[in-house]
């Protein structure tokens, strides 16, 4: 995120550009500005409906740069022990070629053409003879073993050092996929900014204003649905922590790819949130998502995650009594949010095994814990912080 957007957002009078928004009425997410159409001609509206896009699109790269970035972790790992194991291969296999070699000149200077018959019948010694002969074929033997075993270190070589290639490349080529995911991010940031720095004022103060009225509405009908339940649930131990942990980030800024102490994107706070109970768990929403243990809205409880839009680009961690913990968008901080800020796609468990607290006392949230956009950009408090450092 640039320095410009940032001070940008911060001299708007209200939170503006809400990404993950619940649509205003009569707003379709889908719509494309209007070709030819300046900002100043398009309504409220249609103005919200496009910083939601965009900011949509933008967490949408921002995840795949994540889930690629954990990849090549893997991957960088695997190519580490992949070299050091070839390594030790070759280091094995030359010292079973001196051992070859050694063996092999051992029964050279105690060969003869002699059969071992004709040796033993002409020995002035018959006992030196035979025992010249077990030494002859047990160096044989350990020759013949050595070979076999030279033999198979040389396949085992040539396998490893086959792996390593390939794992490399497969690094080269997440190396690759990672910039072009991180100029995609960029690109679709800079697409903000440029609507951004097209509006008014006025129009931002209007944008804010549609988009704290859709939260809202957005929130009480949710409640209203009995979507939640009785909402009474305990958490379990590692919940309890995890929501700790969450709280106490509250205030500090989203950067996309980071995942803290200084600063969050959404599922860089929910897993570094979960690292900190004792319970990892993957590193991006969509992963999050797919991997974990689903859960019924109206069974959550403290710690749970909640997922939104249908891609799983956003997740959240469950407070209670309706609100989530999150790091919302570019340019906001952590911060307590309603439930329904954005459209919930569903929620998962990382510890559905987990035995709720016999007693349990939410975390004090700290002061100003839910002022601001939900969704980011948010004139009071955006950090006026220094561009975001790719890795």
């Amino acid at each position: 995120m640039s320095g410009r957007l940032l001070r940008l957002a911060c001299t708007a009078a209200v939170a503006t550009g809400i990404a993950l928004a619940p649509q205003p009425a009569g707003a379709d997410p889908a719509t494309e500005p209007a070709p030819g159409r300046a900002a100043g001609e398009r309504s409220v509206a249609e103005l919200l409906t496009d910083l939601q896009r965009l900011y949509r699109e933008a967490e949408k790269a921002t995840e795949a740069y994540n889930a690629t970035e954990e990849k090549l972790k893997r991957q960088r790992a695997e190519t580490e022990r992949l070299d050091a194991e070839l390594a030790r291969a070759r280091l094995s296999l030359h010292e079973g070629r001196r051992a070859a070699g050694r063996l092999a000149r051992q029964q050279y200077q105690n060969r003869s053409d002699l059969s071992p018959y004709l040796r033993l019948l002409l020995a002035r010694d018959p006992q030196h003879a035979l025992d010249q002969g077990h030494v002859i074929g047990r160096l044989a033997r350990e020759r013949a073993e050595t070979v076999g075993r030279l033999a198979g270190g040389e396949k085992k070589a040539e396998e490893l050092a086959r792996k390593a290639r390939k794992a490399l490349d497969g690094q080269l080529a997440l190396t690759e996929r990672r910039k072009k995911e991180r100029d995609d991010v960029r690109e679709r940031l800079n697409d903000v900014e440029e609507l951004l720095a097209s509006l008014s004022t006025e129009e931002l103060a209007a944008v804010a204003a549609l988009e704290k009225e859709g939260v809202a509405a957005s929130q009480e009908r949710f409640l209203a649905s009995g979507a939640l339940g009785e909402d009474d649930a305990k958490p379990s131990a590692e919940g309890d922590r995890a929501v700790r942990y969450a709280v106490e980030q509250i205030g500090k800024p989203y950067e996309w790819g980071a995942e803290g102490p200084e600063a969050y994107d959404c599922s860089g706070l929910t897993s570094r949130a979960w690292e900190h109970a004792g319970s990892p768990i993957p590193r991006t929403s969509q992963e999050q998502w797919a991997r974990l243990e689903r859960v019924p809205l109206d069974r959550l409880r403290p710690g749970d995650l909640v997922v939104y839009f249908p891609e799983a680009t956003h997740v959240a961690l469950y407070l209670g009594d309706g609100m989530v913990v999150q790091a919302p968008r570019p340019g906001a901080e952590v911060k307590v949010s309603p439930i329904a800020a954005n459209p919930v796609l569903g929620a998962v468990r990382p510890d559905p095994g987990g035995e709720p607290v016999a007693h349990y006392a939410p975390p004090r949230l700290p002061e100003g814990a839910t002022d601001g956009s939900d969704e980011g950009y948010g004139a009071a408090y955006a950090p006026d912080a220094p561009e975001t450092s790719i890795r």
